[in-house]
């Protein structure tokens, strides 16, 4: 499948002017043949009314002189033959170039004066003939058919020139037509690469709007998208004051319930009362910063992001190097020089920060953060030394919706967070065995 628009476009235009010269050439020759034959069948009455003017009648005799006014008479080894028959179609005159020549032709006295055929001879040859009948011939009275011929082969090589040039010349007119298709398409086209020039700039993050110098076709569809772009900007940024208004609402309740929890906790014979609501308002904190981190690490319509890898994984690291000062970890970064990943940046040190977590938490002494640019994608990879995850265990570990907290206490929601992250921007979360002995997450991000 052609996914070039111009290609497209000059494929079509390419068949149609091939279509058409091909339908045009037929009738070029055609209207050429029939052109070259009228020149001929004007050729030959010049020629037969050069005899008519040459011959005499006396004594009922036809006399024709020595030397004729054309000189192509007078050749023996022209292709010009003269005939001159009588009423009862007797031969009495020939040039003299035919004598070489043995035409089987019969005059036809009808009436109609002059006739031009083409005869096919027994031999194969081909003549075009000018025949006139003649009533009155140098003044006296007289029956004559005076007839000249012309071989077909010298009209038919005349043709077969003729179809070369045009070949030759509809072949250099369809390449001049194409290059003139191609630069025009060039710069029809110049206002849509202008227009994708300009979604990849909104993409990428270095332009807000798209312009409005645009052809009018255009027009409708970059005033649709702007309106797009603002609306998703207003409706993100809408989403986000929600949330922080629903998380600032509820944090008053819950420090309330947590304080009547303390309360209740100083008293012996309510210990079990109060320790099953401090229960039951963790979890709560945990289910609503859970919903929060879910609903807005989400990925943007039409903007594409580029973040700077190195500089996120540094901060990271740095932070849980002090959460973990008492573990010694040894983090080693295997990435290209210059590293980005196609993902928001508070979604990614969202992401990044609980799969770290997660490997400092359960690692012996290492953790190794790798990428690989492969033809599918981007991979991003987080390995340790840690116990690993059985492989019975791993498809629950992953799967949408499953959060470890459910199964294992203590390891919060964090794989659930990364799991709606990375399915949100159309990527792929796989878990696999690590060289250095524990677990590897793989993150997917495949190609556009």
């Amino acid at each position: 499948m052609i996914r070039s628009l111009r290609l497209r476009l000059m494929l079509a235009a390419t068949t149609l002017a091939v279509l058409f010269m091909l339908a045009l050439l037929p009738a070029m020759q055609g209207a050429f043949s029939l052109a070259l034959q009228d020149s001929i069948e004007q050729r030959l009455a010049s020629d037969v009314t050069t005899l008519i003017s040459a011959a005499r009648v006396e004594n009922n005799h036809l006399q024709m002189p020595a030397q004729l006014p054309d000189e192509r008479f007078n050749l023996a080894d022209s292709r010009l033959l003269g005939y001159i028959y009588d009423r009862e179609g007797h031969l009495v005159w020939r040039s003299r170039a035919t004598q070489e020549e043995n035409i089987n032709y019969t005059p036809r006295y009808d009436g109609r004066g002059n006739e031009f055929e083409r005869i096919r001879e027994s031999s194969g040859q081909e003549f075009f003939v000018y025949d006139v009948e003649v009533q009155l011939l140098g003044g006296k009275s007289a029956a004559f058919s005076i007839v000249a011929l012309q071989p077909v082969r010298e009209y038919q090589l005349t043709l077969q020139g003729l179809r070369e040039n045009l070949y030759l010349g509809f072949g250099a007119a369809l390449l001049v037509l194409l290059a003139l298709l191609w630069i025009g398409l060039t710069w029809g086209l110049k206002a849509l690469r202008r227009l994708s020039q300009e979604l990849d700039e909104i993409e990428g993050g270095t332009r807000d709007s798209l312009s409005e110098e645009h052809p009018r076709e255009l027009l409708r569809l970059t005033g649709s998208l702007n309106r797009l772009l603002d609306s998703e900007r207003e409706q993100r940024s809408r989403y986000r004051d929600s949330l922080d208004d629903l998380a600032h609402s509820l944090k008053t309740p819950l420090a309330v319930l947590q304080g009547v929890s303390e309360d209740l906790a100083r008293h012996p014979q309510n210990r079990e009362q109060a320790r099953v609501l401090q229960g039951q308002i963790e979890r709560m904190s945990q289910q609503i910063s859970y919903q929060l981190q879910r609903a807005s690490l989400r990925k943007s319509g039409l903007v594409r992001h580029q973040v700077r890898l190195r500089p996120v994984l540094q901060s990271l690291c740095d932070t849980l190097a002090k959460v973990y000062r008492d573990k010694p970890v040894r983090v080693t970064f295997d990435l290209p020089q210059r590293c980005f990943m196609p993902i928001e940046e508070g979604a990614l040190l969202e992401m990044l920060g609980n799969l770290l977590e997660n490997a400092y938490r359960l690692c012996v002494a290492q953790v190794r953060v790798s990428v690989r640019h492969t033809h599918a994608g981007t991979e991003l990879w987080v390995e340790d030394d840690g116990p690993g995850v059985p492989p019975n265990q791993r498809a629950r570990v992953i799967q949408r919706g499953e959060r470890l907290d459910r199964q294992h206490p203590g390891q919060g929601i964090g794989l659930a967070v990364v799991q709606d992250i990375i399915q949100s921007y159309g990527a792929r979360l796989t878990l696999d065995d690590s060289p250095l002995g524990g677990a590897a997450f793989r993150v997917h991000f495949a190609v556009g």
